[in-house]
């Protein structure tokens, strides 16, 4: 494959994609601000351009049911509840009260409190207590990588037809190429060949932020 359209992105280049894009809400900047005050923990927080891409294609599925795998503070949970349908509503799943205390807060001064589901449980708990027929529209993994390949298998068979699943942090800082015994990336690794070898889905591994995949969910009757 040829690297000719691949960009290297400087500290400038990125400065100009954050101005051409779609940028964060009153609401989102709070949360960066508070969340950038917790030192290295900020970089938990999905950054400004996922964000908007995360915005953008809730907005396209406009799901009436979304779930969330890692909630953090809650600004990706902002990003997609823009997209909702007017009837919509999200479902996070995390562990951490303190965290999450962040999260609620911002989401009663963004108005849309009433339209998240915080749940504070391990999160394969919280899906496998889901119903099982298809009905969700779109569905977000950001949480322990050990654990993705079993949200993953906990939410495909939930999702509905055409549905959007969507992954982060699947390149693990480049690590994937060479897991070198680390169990991290060794698990990210593991998880991206999984969803490789998934016929139910149609996936896309994208270079933005520290990797993205997001994968069409077929209908049955696809081949």
């Amino acid at each position: 494959m040829s690297f000719d359209k691949q960009v290297r992105v400087t500290p400038e280049l990125y400065d100009y994609v954050l101005d051409h894009s779609l940028a964060p809400d009153p609401a989102q900047r709070t949360v960066i601000e508070r969340t950038r005050g917790m030192g290295g923990l900020a970089g938990l927080q999905v950054p400004a351009e996922q964000g908007a891409l995360l915005t953008l294609l809730s907005g396209v599925v406009r799901p009436r049911v979304a779930v969330e795998v890692g909630t953090f503070t809650g600004y990706s949970a902002l990003c997609i509840a823009k997209g909702l349908a007017a009837d919509g509503r999200l479902l996070c799943c995390d562990v951490s009260e303190e965290w999450t205390d962040i999260a609620r807060e911002t989401w009663r001064e963004a108005g849309v409190a009433d339209r998240i589901d915080l749940r504070i449980a391990p999160a394969l708990e919280t899906l496998d207590a889901l119903p099982s027929h298809p009905h969700i529209d779109l569905a977000f993994i950001d949480a322990n990588k050990d654990g993705y390949i079993s949200y993953w298998e906990a939410l495909v068979p939930r999702m509905r037809p055409n549905g959007l699943l969507i992954a982060d942090n699947v390149l693990y800082g480049g690590q994937v190429l060479k897991p070198d015994g680390d169990p991290t990336p060794a698990a990210v690794h593991a998880f991206n060949e999984h969803v490789k070898a998934d016929r139910r889905v149609e996936p896309v591994m994208l270079p933005v932020a520290d990797g993205i995949t997001l994968a069409r969910v077929r209908a049955l009757d696809e081949d």
